[in-house]
């Protein structure tokens, strides 16, 4: 709060964010009646505690911290150092680790960049490495490219060659990997996906990497909170790194975490290498508001409450696999291990791209996704389902069953407004979804469907807002 003394140029550092930036103050409120009014269904995505988002939004962010607990480039970090020393704790505590075993660097800004920094200390430039490709249900940063285009610096600055699904199967071709392998000869594997509803089996990827001298990376950033609660395989076993977002399954803050081996014949100078990789050679300072949201978060992770919570997650995404398949519908490999469904539209005739819109419309939200066969990520014949998010609105199977009956319906939906745009342009889909006119009824269905999804929507808590107090923000129009 401003005193007295306090020079008319600095009274704005005490002013509340609603008084000193209306404008900004309104879309947080229109974002946060959003999610409030929806049903958050994309997979990579969750809802992080109130607890976290205090400490993401706290004073640590005036602290600049370049280096490392002890080794700092600047003074006055002895606060600092103990949060972060705090955090590697609570990480490797939160994965069940060894600390004589295993070291974790929690400074990287993402998944990205973590990734980044692990393909940095492992590997040198034009190196080969292999991941799972991207229409597949690979991640970008596991080295994709096109004929046309390296797409992100995991190709660009490496050389790579993607492994695939089993076509038959639609499971990870581990064979084909292994005879790729035997040929490319990586320096590096890859495991770990964005879009694969199945587990993995890393005793048969440590084989084929021990076979060809390669190192074996497990980027776990969608399953790490699963992982975690040990409801599913465990990659640490096997892998020389592991990597991981924090705001998917882990239910953190935004942020990334890379996880070395400290034991084992490829183990060393592998903490050096990886810390040398994060700062100076990937970035600067670290986040220190997000570091101590990421403590939090590992706290919760490492209760007994959050292992029910992640079997209620994979409870959830298994009822959603199982109700769409009762309507007839195809999902890739019949259901899911994980959190997350994909649902292959292609023989209804639909693209997931007008799915989506749909959705959007509605109040659902998902995203559009690649599905074995797909001849382009670009041109996605799916869409992508994960459960984390109405599993932390407190939604159980039966919930999740009247979830599935809105997709069902809005994909009934998006058929009908196809057949009435007479196209297959997606700007004709969306205007007959939206405009209201006389012989057409797909906008009007749009009116009710939207109207079922938001009055179930509301039912429910949402964590870090009040929401006995919360109130349409202007800007938003009334709806019903």
């Amino acid at each position: 709060m401003a005193t007295a003394n306090t020079p008319d140029f600095n009274k704005v550092l005490y002013a509340p964010l609603a008084e000193i930036d209306p404008v900004v103050q309104n879309i947080i409120d229109k974002e946060t009646w959003r999610q409030f009014s929806g049903l958050e269904l994309i997979a990579s995505e969750n809802l992080t505690s109130r607890a976290t988002i205090e400490a993401n939004g706290s004073i640590l962010t005036n602290k600049y911290s370049e280096g490392l607990p002890a080794a700092r480039y600047y003074g006055g970090n002895e606060y600092i150092d103990e949060l972060e020393v705090l955090c590697r704790k609570r990480a490797l505590e939160a994965f069940n680790l060894d600390p004589a075993k295993w070291g974790v660097n929690v400074q990287p800004y993402s998944g990205s960049t973590a990734n980044f920094a692990a393909l940095t200390a492992l590997i040198q430039p034009q190196d080969r490495l292999m991941g799972l490709g991207l229409p597949d249900g690979g991640h970008l940063t596991h080295g994709y490219y096109t004929a046309k285009k390296k797409m992100t610096a995991s190709s660009i600055y490496f050389q790579s060659f993607p492994y695939a699904l089993d076509p038959s199967t639609q499971l990870i071709d581990y064979a084909g990997l292994a005879a790729q392998a035997k040929i490319f000869k990586p320096r590096l594997i890859i495991c770990g996906a964005s879009a694969y509803p199945r587990d993995w089996d890393y005793a048969s990827l440590k084989a084929t990497a021990d076979k060809e001298g390669a190192y074996l990376m497990a980027d776990i950033a969608h399953t790490s909170g699963l992982i975690a609660a040990q409801t599913l395989n465990n990659p640490f076993e096997y892998c020389d790194v592991v990597t991981t977002t924090t705001h998917k399954t882990l239910r953190g803050p935004r942020a990334g975490l890379i996880f070395f081996r400290k034991d084992g014949v490829n183990s060393q100078d592998l903490e050096k290498r990886v810390n040398d990789a994060v700062f100076p050679a990937c970035q600067g300072g670290p986040h220190n508001n997000t570091i101590a949201a990421v403590a939090t978060a590992l706290l919760q992770v490492a209760q007994p409450s959050f292992k029910t919570y992640a079997k209620q997650v994979i409870a959830n995404a298994q009822t959603l696999a199982s109700s769409l398949m009762e309507h007839g519908y195809k999902l890739q490999t019949g259901g899911t291990d994980n959190h997350l469904v994909l649902w292959d539209l292609r023989p209804i005739g639909l693209t997931g791209s007008k799915v989506e819109k749909v959705c959007d419309l509605l109040g659902i939200t998902i995203n559009k996704n690649a599905v074995s066969g797909d001849a382009s990520a670009q041109t996605p014949g799916g869409i992508r389902l994960g459960t984390a998010a109405i599993t932390s609105r407190n939604m159980t199977e039966e919930d999740v069953k009247v979830v599935a009956s809105f997709l069902h319906r809005a994909v009934q939906l998006s058929l009908l407004l196809q057949k009435e745009a007479g196209s297959k342009l997606l700007k004709d889909f969306v205007r007959v979804a939206t405009t209201e006119s006389d012989g057409l009824e797909g906008a009007k269905q749009v009116k009710a469907l939207r109207k079922d999804v938001v009055e179930f929507a509301r039912k429910w808590p949402l964590p870090g807002a009040d929401v006995s107090t919360i109130t349409r923000p202007a800007g938003i129009e009334e709806e019903f």
